[in-house]
């Protein structure tokens, strides 16, 4: 199958920084860090399969991670490496997925709260419980035809019970519809094939970003990457949550933007 082109937001020049978008998102998710960073990167934030302007995933096969970095390869491969990542939820498992590929074109990588539950559940099962709980209510809320339902079973277990109702109703619908996917989400960043010895290889600054409020859920995996990689920091924010860089834009972005910069540690 040929992997077409996926839709693409680019802002500046210099050094290549591909941003990774959560799930029911896409890129328009990045586009204050592209501001932020546009005067001395070349930012370029991405849309993933069925996510904004690119096309929905075109197999009947259940898509892997594998897949995902698939459509994001090209990107990396263009122009002079290092090219630097950055990737928030499932689009931080996809950047770490991306990194583990092509570590010898890595340069930083910038994550926040990654989703490869994977690492956690052959380990530590019950820390990703809650998860699991939500896909499972997700889902039986598709198979009953209601999506709006799915939709606040999924975002209210990564921002809190209320948020769904809070979201404004033109926003909650193209939301709604993202989250149909969501079965084939939970299946790639749970089934995925990478193993602690994998990520142990990644030799490469490691910006791991958590939030105070974050379900133990991402907040797993956080922990698990913070003890296989060598040159990892680990900062958590206070009071921001899971959707911290959607929510909390300028605080994520700060951090990001002094950790591609080169600074030691955020604040």
């Amino acid at each position: 199958m040929a992997t077409p082109r996926p839709f693409v937001r680019e802002a500046g020049q210099g050094p290549t920084v591909l941003c990774v978008h959560s799930n029911a998102s896409h890129s328009g998710q990045w586009r204050e860090l592209m501001e932020q960073l546009s005067d001395r990167f070349h930012v370029v934030a991405v849309d993933s399969w069925g996510s904004g302007r690119t096309a929905e995933w075109p197999s009947d096969r259940v898509i892997r991670l594998d897949d995902e970095v698939d459509l994001v390869e090209p990107l990396l491969l263009e122009g002079a490496a290092p090219v630097h990542l950055v990737g928030h939820s499932y689009g931080g498992a996809v950047a770490l997925k991306a990194a583990l590929r092509h570590r010898e074109r890595i340069g930083r990588v910038a994550l926040y709260e990654p989703t490869l539950f994977a690492l956690v559940e052959r380990e530590t099962p019950a820390d990703v419980e809650g998860i699991r709980g939500a896909v499972q209510a997700a889902a039986a809320a598709l198979d009953h035809g209601d999506a709006d339902a799915a939709g606040q079973a999924f975002i209210d277990f990564w921002m809190g019970e209320g948020s769904w109702a809070r979201i404004a109703p033109e926003r909650r619908k193209p939301m709604a519809e993202s989250c149909r996917n969501v079965r084939r989400w939970a299946h790639a960043l749970m089934t995925d094939p990478v193993t602690p010895e994998d990520v142990r290889g990644l030799d490469r600054p490691v910006l791991l970003m958590t939030g105070e409020r974050s379900p133990l859920s991402s907040l797993s995996v956080a922990r698990r990457l913070q003890q296989l990689l060598a040159r990892a920091q680990h900062v958590q924010l206070p009071k921001l949550g899971h959707m911290g860089p959607v929510t909390h834009p300028a605080v994520v972005n700060a951090g990001i933007a002094k950790f591609l910069d080169g600074g030691e540690r955020p604040d």
